[in-house]
């Protein structure tokens, strides 16, 4: 009888030196990749179908600024560059008319060479000739000069109206409200029909998909641990009910801090720990913000 309470009594010591053997190498919350989604033009919010909950594909439009405006200005920008374009000048049709008369007094300065030649006609005509050859010339060369200038100066204005119709179609591109990332909608801030200036927030969503836990450790425990290491992950519900996760170390801290007052580390007495996340791959039960365990 004596034997077997003896026995009793060293099974409940070593169960009871066993019980603090911990089960985890740190703790932490599970924390996924927010983005907050806010109006990039201002106006009235036409149309907006966000629902906190909602699952939302990358790209999906979900939301409607006022484009009136905007569509506006296009057309006035659009009918700016028709007026441009009927002022270029028909280069051709207006220079054609000097072109004529050059090729006239060409043909009389050659006859009149010829007739200077033969002893036909004196000098002078010649002279003359030639002079208004040169004289028809310098007009051709000041005419294409000018209508070039003036046709450049169009294509010019025409090229920063394309410019303008280009920044109004981003601007009209930006009142279509978009999910920027896959996710799920964590809370919205506006209803439709409300007046949004640029820059207000509209809803936030995060990436539950893929989602992880920040744990701290010591340094002690940091010489084991790298980026890209397997790990066990631990969902805690209460209440001792646990959910394992496969998860992969995706991050760790360049720099130490003091320990948060709301983590627990190996060592409780280590007054700084480094900082780490434990990339995993959720099923839907992991919510933000929950508490869970690390196994290196």
């Amino acid at each position: 009888m004596k034997k077997d309470l003896l026995w009793a009594s060293i099974s409940l010591l070593l169960l009871a030196c066993g019980s603090n053997e911990k089960e985890y190498d740190a703790t932490g919350v599970f924390e996924a990749t927010e983005v907050t989604v806010a109006a990039e033009q201002s106006g009235v919010l036409m149309a907006f179908d966000v629902t906190e909950g909602d699952e939302m594909a990358l790209g999906k439009e979900v939301g409607l600024v006022d484009t009136t405006q905007i569509w506006l200005k296009i057309r006035q920008a659009g009918a700016t560059k028709d007026v441009y374009q009927s002022q270029k000048p028909n280069m051709e049709a207006q220079i054609a008319a000097t072109r004529q008369q050059l090729a006239k007094a060409r043909q009389d300065q050659q006859r009149y060479r010829e007739l200077v030649a033969d002893g036909a006609a004196p000098s002078k005509m010649l002279d003359d000739a030639t002079n208004l050859v040169q004289v028809l010339q310098k007009q051709l060369d000041a005419q294409i000069s000018s209508l070039s200038t003036s046709t450049n100066a169009l294509n010019k204005q025409m090229a920063a109206t394309d410019v303008q119709v280009s920044q109004l179609e981003d601007q009209l591109r930006k009142c279509h409200v978009t999910a920027p990332i896959a996710g799920t909608v964590l809370e919205k801030y506006v209803e439709q029909g409300e007046f949004v200036a640029t820059g207000k927030p509209l809803f936030k969503m995060a990436d539950t998909k893929q989602m992880f836990i920040r744990a701290y450790v010591t340094s002690a425990q940091l010489k084991n641990i790298k980026v890209g290491q397997q790990a066990k992950v631990f969902a805690d519900y209460g209440d001792g009910q646990k959910k394992e996760y496969a998860g992969v170390v995706s991050w760790i801290s360049n720099r130490s801090e003091f320990t948060p007052k709301t983590i627990l580390t190996d060592d409780e007495r280590a007054d700084l720990v480094y900082a780490l996340k434990v990339a995993i791959k959720n099923d839907g039960y992991v919510k933000i913000g929950m508490y869970g365990e690390v196994k290196f």
